[in-house]
């Protein structure tokens, strides 16, 4: 059973999704496995998309008053750490000045 980390509590991932019937899994698993390379790769990049979407989206409501910017900013610091953050902020600080006109 592979564990995650959440907010630092680990958390048991079941062997199989309890709301899906046995049958039905052994169905999604096989047209998975038949699928094209391509439309796995389809499927495995569009989940990420959803996800990061809805928590960018979970983010925004979380602090309706922060910024698309500063939503994005958090997002990192979540998700890749504080370190990663502050050097992407410091980025596009640097490169929002020197896209200011007479700077």
């Amino acid at each position: 059973m592979w564990l995650y980390h959440v907010a630092s509590v680990r958390m048991p991932i079941p062997a199989r999704p309890t709301d899906t019937a046995p049958d039905a899994e052994r169905v999604q698993v096989e047209l998975l496995r038949a699928a094209p390379i391509a439309r796995r790769l389809h499927l495995a990049l569009s989940l990420s998309a959803t996800v990061m979407g809805a928590a960018r989206r979970a983010l925004a409501r979380a602090q309706p008053a922060a910024s698309p910017r500063d939503v994005d900013l958090r997002f990192v610091e979540l998700h890749y750490g504080a370190d990663l953050a502050a050097a992407l902020r410091a980025d596009l600080d640097r490169r929002s000045s020197a896209h200011r006109p007479g700077t």
